[in-house]
């Protein structure tokens, strides 16, 4: 269990090229904004947070419980650590994956204050006994202790300070309409636009004390798969690229030499984007073919390009899901520079 403003380290996919280091990490946390004025983008979001946070403080009550969906680096927890730092309270934060037993929920529940935030990132991993746990703790803010076994067992009920649930999930199907039905406040996040991104990206050369032009921010930018995770990261290797080279500032030639021998292209795919979709085109003909065969192909989790790698190609137009399987569009024909084939690709749709 993590408590204050520190964060769980974030793993990494293994099918990433460009990975992060640990002071990547702290780097990382060190350029997330600490209020919602701060943050950039996610407008109708942030306007219904700031209207839920001042109303609750105007009633003296704590926020209701708030689920934040969508893929990974869009900002939720730094949403989850903005909400308490606006509210000025604690913030405990754990993982579904970290919360084995109930035992180890009742600890952190327990030792949570009246306003306090738990913040529970992947929630759509929680194990079946633990989340069956969290309904009470949710809707009534208390636990139950069940004590003895057979004809001597009994329920004793503990009351619990009232708290506000920040859940975070990137899979918002998964989880169980009980589980969903108890949070009052949901938000989805989306990709971000080029825009934003290169105000993300302004903004965090700044605080890295380094010089980027305006042309070179929206080139790193449109690298960045949408995502402001990824357009930090991205700027932190073009950081370790100036340096290196002494250039006195990241111009756009400079961006785009960089980014281009950490093999990220102008799509902003990566060597495992590339993978994916050379695999469809080439290994199926442009699909379909469905996520088992194609994890199979690629000797890697299902998971892994459902979560981490699907979202960006599906959203981008590289790729659509049929019943049938994974489809590579003309988008990706084109990318790779491979005949498009209309009339075959057509009739699959």
């Amino acid at each position: 269990m993590i408590t204050g403003k520190d964060v769980p380290k974030p793993v990494p996919s293994e099918a990433k090229q460009v990975q992060e280091t640990e002071e990547d990490v702290v780097l990382n946390i060190s350029l997330r904004p600490t209020r919602l004025l701060e943050f950039t983008g996610q407008k109708d979001i942030v306007d219904n947070l700031k209207i839920s946070l001042t109303a609750a403080k105007q009633r003296k009550e704590p926020l209701e419980h708030v689920l934040l969906s969508g893929p990974p680096g869009l900002g939720k927890t730094s949403l989850a650590h903005i909400i308490a730092h606006e509210i000025g309270t604690k913030i405990t934060a754990t993982s579904g994956p970290a919360i084995e037993r109930a035992g180890d929920l009742i600890g952190i529940l327990t030792n949570l204050e009246k306003g306090d935030i738990l913040f529970i990132d992947e929630i759509h991993r929680l194990p079946k006994v633990v989340e069956e746990f969290l309904y009470p703790a949710m809707e009534n803010f208390q636990i139950d202790f069940i004590i003895d076994k057979g004809p001597y067992a009994k329920t004793i009920k503990f009351n619990l300070k009232a708290f506000t649930l920040v859940g975070a999930t990137t899979r918002v199907g998964l989880l169980t309409a009980p589980l969903r039905g108890r949070f009052g406040i949901l938000h989805h996040l989306d990709f971000y636009g080029i825009a934003d991104l290169s105000k993300i990206i302004k903004h965090s050369a700044k605080l890295l004390t380094m010089a980027i032009d305006d042309e070179a921010a929206d080139e790193i930018a449109k690298r960045a798969r949408g995502t402001p995770r990824v357009a930090n990261r991205l700027l932190r290797r073009v950081r370790d690229y100036v340096q290196v080279s002494k250039t006195p500032r990241i111009d756009t030639e400079t961006a785009k030499s960089s980014l281009d021998s950490l093999g990220i292209d102008k799509a902003g795919f990566d060597e495992a984007d590339r993978r994916v979709l050379k695999t469809i085109l080439e290994a199926y003909d442009g699909g379909p073919v469905g996520i088992e065969s194609l994890a199979a192909s690629l000797n890697e989790e299902a998971d892994t390009i459902i979560d981490t790698i699907e979202p960006y190609l599906l959203k981008a137009g590289y790729l659509k899901r049929t019943s049938r399987g994974r489809v590579a569009t003309a988008l990706a024909f084109e990318h790779f520079g491979i005949p498009y084939n209309k009339d075959k690709q057509t009739e699959l749709f």
